[in-house]
């Protein structure tokens, strides 16, 4: 049992008087929109519900790591978390293409596929395989990489040693751009940099600024190889024991959620780019239909027949 608790505008009378109290947990700080986002979600579900109904927010882990929260959510210790690739743990075909090269143009693109159809059809292949009903999704930030020398082409990558997360996916997509994939933990990559055991990374504005690598890299290559989002996603089984009036108090909480977080994305976004050109780092276009071309290439080879058509229907989504 947690003993630590942290939760917006609730106090001891107010548990009292609820009929349900719902535990929200995540990974993020108190700074982070994540958590602020979240903090939206239990005032509107508050005020929604008349105070029949509050929600707990416990950031910086304190419910657990992420599957951890996964496996309380499905014990029924807790209700709601904020998730992405752990998803995959449940082979599920939908959730690495939260995370897949090149699946995802740009943020419009981003939206008509999460919000549409096939966002639907992932949402509900969730619930059936996972027991965790996705209630919003945030946007995440697109990875780019980061070197010392400028990439314009994947010419450029030959020789270049990149640190990736440990995800199979990317090694194989790095390789055939032509660097040499590095999986590596992030603790470690600051160091590893400064020393030039690697040369590369490749991350969202927000890690780069957050972790320094400004004072270790001088180009940012607008590769936007990656963008995805996370769900949002709340016990299926909690989600159906309430009244039906207070499922829809969930639901329209969530999606005012899922505006103020996108809100607050657009925001840190510019804020990051702005703190990184002011740190000295050079941002650079690179010509993203060859990394494309040589990337899908490399994500076809390594996906299933059924991955490979759902990643074809991704991209004629218009």
């Amino acid at each position: 049992m947690i003993s630590v608790l942290l939760f917006t505008c609730v106090d001891k009378s107010s548990q009292e008087k609820a009929e349900y109290v719902l535990r929200f947990g995540h990974l993020a700080n108190e700074q982070n929109i994540w958590h602020k986002a979240a903090l939206k979600f239990a005032e509107e579900v508050r005020q929604r519900s008349q105070g029949r109904m509050i929600v707990k927010v416990y950031p910086n882990e304190q419910l657990g790591k992420e599957m951890d929260m996964i496996t309380g959510i499905l014990a029924e210790v807790m209700d709601i978390m904020i998730t992405a690739e752990s998803l995959e743990n449940w082979s599920l075909p939908y959730a690495i293409l939260c995370a897949t090269p090149y699946a995802i143009r740009d943020s419009d693109h981003l939206h008509m596929v999460a919000g549409g159809a096939i966002g639907k059809e992932m949402a509900q292949h969730i619930i059936d395989m996972a027991g965790l009903k996705p209630i919003a999704y945030f946007e995440r930030g697109a990875r780019n990489l980061t070197s010392n020398i400028p990439i314009r082409h994947p010419d450029d990558l030959k020789g270049l040693i990149i640190r990736v997360p440990n995800v199979s996916l990317y090694v194989s997509t790095w390789s055939a751009l032509g660097a040499k994939p590095t999986p590596m933990a992030f603790s470690e990559v600051f160091t590893a940099l400064q020393q030039s055991t690697i040369h590369g990374q490749e991350n969202p504005f927000a890690l780069i600024r957050n972790a320094g690598l400004y004072e270790v890299q001088k180009y940012v290559n607008l590769t936007e190889h990656v963008k995805g989002w996370a769900y949002v996603v709340m016990g299926n089984k909690q989600f159906e024991k309430l009244p039906e009036e207070l499922q829809q108090v969930i639901m329209e909480s969530a999606k005012i959620m899922q505006e103020y977080e996108h809100s607050l994305f657009l925001e840190q976004e510019a804020l990051d780019v702005q703190f990184l050109k002011d740190k000295g780092m050079e941002f650079i276009e690179v010509d993203k239909s060859a990394f494309e071309q040589m990337a899908r290439k490399a994500v076809r080879e390594s996906f299933t027949k059924e991955q490979i058509e759902l990643y074809e229907r991704i991209q004629q989504v218009r």
